[in-house]
């Protein structure tokens, strides 16, 4: 008979796990920043530049105020230094170096084209001269971004990518080539990626498909608790025949363990480390490609906190604002707050402050707070809260 939890103890089981309720250092140094990585296995990529860059933003979310050029160091400092690599995880992302191993077999299937966009699968086939081409001259030039190449690069996304851009792209999920550096404007600088890997990495063993994707199973199950099999899937977006197979093989082992959680219709799973605290306390902002809250069924099953990007949405359409963060307050979701960094005037402008019902008593008091953190984290002097809209029921 499958282990009953809470949705109570669910959810503070899912918080620990991603590194809430903890005591913020007195000093983040790199060994912190390595740690929490580690926990979250990946720190999703966007060029969002309203607040701050989405990859900086969780490491704040669980430690506080750090220099973020430490994170800059690990990511696309000088070769022996890396401890970071980009790859498409959940969709593009910073990751560990010890999963540049479990990530090949996608890389592979990249190459022969069987994974990807269908313009970028063309390059390994009937287009391959072309990413050859690209490849040879990365080879004799060294590093080099789409811009670089003749034909620029185009605005407005992949659909009007170019040329030469939607070859390196290929090439990169290939991993012929990955990220050497980022430029001012935050475009990715390519190179060999031999010439940017340390070369311990590069030479461990590479895993058959299936081991590698037990490992990240169990990664996922690290990271989240508690959840369920397309939750465990989705974190470094596996299919049901990439994740299914590695599921029942760690259950088997014993390390995830059948659980039901109240108010779920779908059976779940508990990695067998997991800690189910008493209580979690703390607040934090959390960014929108945060792993707490990427999921969106998921926030929905585990705080009934129903959460959507909108800064695809048209102004007119928008419901909440444009670059909206949650603000978790100990083990729930309480609030929304449309943020942006006015860099030229020293201000962090929350523009709207959406409760939630039922807030607690010392919510606004405790977000202002963490407003202050973060305004002193991005070296603005200055925090302005505009219109506060207190939800119903």
């Amino acid at each position: 008979m499958s282990q009953s939890l809470s949705l109570k103890q669910a959810r503070r089981i899912f918080l620990a796990a991603q590194g809430f309720g903890a005591r913020h250092p007195d000093k983040v140094g790199a060994t912190h920043l390595r740690r929490t990585i580690d926990r979250l296995g990946l720190y999703q990529i966007d060029s969002v530049n309203v607040l701050a860059r989405m990859h900086y933003l969780p490491a704040f979310s669980r430690l506080g105020s750090y220099d973020r050029t430490l994170l800059e160091h690990d990511a696309w400092g000088p070769k022996r230094n890396r401890r970071l690599f980009e790859y498409w995880a959940h969709e593009a992302s910073l990751l560990p170096l010890d999963l540049h191993p479990l990530l090949r077999w996608r890389m592979a299937r990249a190459e022969r084209g069987e994974i990807g966009w269908r313009m970028l699968r063309e390059f390994a086939a009937e287009r391959r001269a072309e990413a050859t081409a690209v490849l040879d001259r990365i080879a004799a030039e060294g590093p080099l971004a789409a811009s670089d190449f003749a034909a620029g690069s185009s605005q407005g996304g992949w659909w009007t990518w170019s040329d030469a851009k939607l070859a390196l792209e290929w090439l990169f999920w290939s991993g012929k080539i990955t990220t050497a550096t980022r430029r001012a404007s935050f475009e990715r600088v390519y190179d060999l990626t031999e010439r940017v890997l340390p070369r311990a990495v590069l030479d461990l063993p590479t895993p058959d498909a299936a081991v590698a994707q037990r490992a990240l199973i169990e990664r996922s199950a690290r990271a989240l608790g508690v959840a369920t099999a397309a939750d465990l899937r989705d974190y470094f977006r596996l299919k049901p025949g990439e994740g299914d197979h590695a599921i029942a093989a760690l259950a088997e082992e014993g390390v995830l363990i059948p659980v039901r959680v109240q108010g779920w219709t779908q059976k779940a799973w508990l990695h067998r480390d997991a800690r189910v605290p008493r209580r979690v306390r703390g607040a934090a902002l959390l960014a929108p490609f945060d792993p707490l809250v990427w999921e969106r069924g998921r926030t929905e099953r585990l705080f009934d906190f129903r959460y959507r990007i909108e800064i695809y949405v048209p102004a007119a359409q928008r419901v909440h604002g444009y670059f909206v963060l949650p603000f978790l307050l100990d083990e729930a979701l309480v609030a929304r707050v449309d943020l942006k960094a006015d860099r030229q005037n020293g201000r962090l402008l929350a523009h709207r402050v959406t409760f939630e019902p039922n807030t607690p008593d010392d919510t606004a008091d405790r977000l202002r707070a963490e407003l202050g953190r973060m305004a002193e984290w991005l070296s603005l002097t200055d925090v302005r809260i505009g219109g506060i809209v207190r939800g119903e029921r």
